[in-house]
């Protein structure tokens, strides 16, 4: 159970209604996270409209994205963030094997550019003050600069998505729970511990 209590949905401001609603029906099964965050109405409106915004923009091709999300969650250890993401990077395309080990250096299934997006995601999230130029240059030469603000900016809003699921002790909703069960049956045993 959170720390806090859950707003419900008719305690939440009626301009505030449609990105609570938006959010829980298009975004995914983020309704314990946004009942939370309701607490503080200008976040409901500004962070996860942004989120919205961001991805009917799609400026950044998801599968980046996905991959960018999980490794951050997985250094973090947030099963909250891990538990939804994981299952949306396993849709995009990624073996769940992969998805499993994504930190590991020599990770099975990822191509130079998700590699490299994995890395960044690792820098940004431990290192931000000492990003190689080299990594910025890479990035170039597969992103505008446009796509790598983004990317960056997802990265540190889910370290900021991190640190406030666990400080607040936010529970994973059955729904992500069974969808992450259900994909951790197809997967081979060695495997199932990495989601």
């Amino acid at each position: 159970m959170a720390k806090v209590r859950d707003i419900q949905f008719d305690e939440i401001p009626q301009d505030l209604k449609s990105v609570y609603q938006q959010f829980c029906s298009d975004y995914g099964p983020f309704e314990n996270q946004v009942r939370v965050i309701a607490h503080c109405p200008p976040a409901l409106k500004h962070i996860m409209g942004l989120l919205l915004e961001l991805r009917e923009r799609a400026a950044l091709p998801r599968h980046y994205l996905e991959i960018a999300l999980v490794a951050v969650s997985k250094l973090n250890e947030c099963e909250y963030c891990v538990t939804h993401h994981a299952p949306m990077l396993i849709r995009e395309g990624v073996d769940p094997d992969t998805a499993a080990s994504i930190l590991d250096p020599e990770c099975p299934g990822l191509d130079a550019v998700e590699r490299l997006v994995r890395d960044y995601a690792v820098q940004v999230t431990q290192n931000a003050n000492r990003i190689p130029s080299a990594m910025h240059e890479q990035l170039r030469q597969h992103f505008d600069e446009s796509q790598i603000v983004e990317l960056t900016l997802r990265i540190a809003l889910c370290g900021f998505f991190n640190r406030f699921n666990d400080a607040l002790s936010i529970e994973v909703e059955n729904s992500a729970l069974l969808e992450m069960m259900s994909m951790a049956q197809k997967m081979p045993r060695h495997a199932q511990s990495g989601l």
